[in-house]
């Protein structure tokens, strides 16, 4: 007689609760997330911090600052025109229009270069504070960084980059940096170091200019500095707009990523058992009719009636006492 095969007991497949993918018991860790087998999305008792706001604050602040600064790598455009017209007009006047146009368009900048770099800064400390709190991730600096990369001499153009890749790759359940990192920051060094050499080239080239303009040649100089100027100008325009669009998409991605983890850890809203009744959330048991019973009210106790006391035959009874009342005595 054959026995009967064997049935192998079915078993539901654990869930990782960052990403929500099934688990395997051959891996210690989620292989789409890096989360450890059971653990939350975010470490309990751990504080993390909201990201999206500040990131989209970043985000605004590193266009604008794009933006004015290729308006103000544009600025010779408007200086070969005044030029030209000074030239034709024997007026030299109209070159101090120039000069005045390039300090209106760089002061907007300066601004809006300071309000981006604080509004990063913030944004990095606080999405670098977070990974801490994210089962699997591997931090490589300390929170500090986030804050003192930008600012140390030097330091500042290898930290930043450390310290973003590293977001990166434990935000978006990554192993190696994503490309999107490379590009920024190669662009950024691009336009951070260029637009120091060519500042400085074009300021040296601005004080060889003569200063009292006389003859078609002396406006003819200018024409031929500003015209140089804008070919300088447009490597460093180039590369800080690549790195402004490649770190808002970045900014983007991990706030977005960040929050998302943090709202899988945070309970929907906040309730108490309903007596009588399921929690929500909770399978119904077999049987029961599957609707939340309202909670009943709870009896009040009556009050006893305590008997008052019975007066004695033998003791008359006492009448009440009257208090006195202002201006003197009863029956006086």
């Amino acid at each position: 007689m054959r026995a009967p095969p064997r049935r192998t007991p079915w078993t539901v497949p654990m869930l990782c609760q960052t990403c929500g993918d099934a688990t395997s018991p051959n891996f210690n860790e989620c292989q789409n997330c890096y989360t450890p087998l059971g653990q939350p999305a975010v470490t309990p008792g751990l504080e993390t911090h909201a990201v999206r706001g500040i990131g989209l604050a970043a985000s605004i602040a590193v266009g604008v600052t794009a933006a004015f600064y290729l308006l103000s790598a544009l600025a010779p455009v408007a200086g070969i025109v005044l030029a030209r017209q000074a030239e034709r007009d024997g007026d030299s006047e109209v070159l101090f229009g120039a000069v005045l146009f390039e300090v209106a368009v760089s002061l907007p900048f300066v601004v809006a270069y300071l309000t981006a770099a604080v509004l990063v800064i913030i944004w990095t400390w606080r999405a670098r504070k977070n990974i801490d709190a994210f089962p699997g991730a591997l931090p490589v600096l300390g929170q500090g960084w986030a804050i003192a990369g930008w600012l140390v001499p030097f330091a500042n153009f290898v930290v930043p980059v450390r310290v973003v890749a590293n977001i990166a790759r434990d935000s978006l359940w990554r192993r190696s940096t994503p490309w999107l990192v490379v590009i920024w920051w190669a662009s950024w060094l691009v336009f951070s170091v260029g637009e120091r050499l060519f500042t400085r080239k074009n300021d040296l080239e601005y004080a060889q200019l003569p200063e009292t303009v006389v003859d078609p040649a002396d406006y003819r100089a200018y024409v031929d500095y500003y015209q140089g100027a804008l070919g300088r100008n447009a490597i460093p325009a180039i590369a800080c707009v690549v790195a402004a669009a490649s770190f808002i998409v970045l900014i983007r991605k991990i706030s977005a990523a960040q929050q998302d983890r943090i709202a899988r850890a945070t309970p929907a809203w906040p309730y108490a058992p309903v007596p009588g009744g399921f929690v929500p959330g909770t399978p119904v048991p077999a049987g029961a009719s599957g609707t939340f019973a309202p909670p009943q009210p709870q009896p009040q106790p009556q009050p006893q009636s305590v008997p008052a006391p019975q007066a004695s035959a033998d003791t008359p009874p006492a009448s009440p006492q009257v208090p006195p009342m202002a201006g003197g005595t009863i029956g006086a």
